[in-house]
């Protein structure tokens, strides 16, 4: 008769998603997982599978919270342009909670898993999809509200400034001037016309 779980699976994964965020998916064995997590090689298997299992878990986790969160900003309330600005400021954002140049989860998996993972590549084709679409509906919402020009390009504008805050997050890892980077953003902001 197999023993019950004394460990909260939510929890756990909460737990390994903060760990493969800080670390990358490779750098990181089950090992540390176990250490991390206080969960026995067996018990991580039992229940995940293997640490593949996990950390697809893990993204999904991401994807399901703080993802999830970044989309609901866009798709707040407020004006198009300061709702798309606060949105590229919060990609160099590094909240005194969080250890700086962490940047995003999905951007990071993307970087180091590319294409070669079918599992991932879904997971982190389908979020990047989901922020283009979310920054569509606040340009798209800009254009009919006639606070930007009507004949704007939506999907290349979306396409662009998706670009611009992948590119952000990159530049902020890698430790660039916060109040430069805001001026960047700025100036694409100004730039939709």
């Amino acid at each position: 008769m197999p023993r019950p779980r004394e460990f909260d699976e939510q929890d756990v994964v909460a737990r390994a998603t903060d760990l493969f965020w800080r670390r990358g998916y490779h750098a990181t064995s089950v090992r540390d997982l176990g250490d991390e997590l206080g969960l026995s090689a067996s018990s991580l298997y039992r229940t995940f599978g293997d640490k593949h299992g996990l950390f697809l878990r893990a993204l999904d986790h991401y994807r399901a919270t703080e993802t999830a969160a970044a989309r609901e900003r866009l798709d707040g309330p407020g004006a198009a342009r300061s709702v798309l600005r606060e949105w590229l400021v919060r990609s160099i954002d590094v909240p005194a909670a969080r250890p700086p140049a962490r940047g995003c989860f999905v951007v990071n998996t993307a970087t180091e898993l590319g294409s070669d993972d079918p599992d991932v590549d879904r997971r982190t084709g389908a979020a990047f999809s989901a922020t283009r679409e979310a920054v569509e509906r606040v340009l798209r919402r800009g254009c009919t509200e006639g606070e930007l020009p009507p004949d704007l390009d939506v999907a290349a504008a979306a396409d662009a400034l998706f670009t611009l805050q992948l590119g952000l997050q990159v530049r902020a890892r890698a430790g660039h001037d916060p109040a430069h980077l805001t001026a960047v953003i700025d100036s694409a902001v100004r730039g939709l016309g």
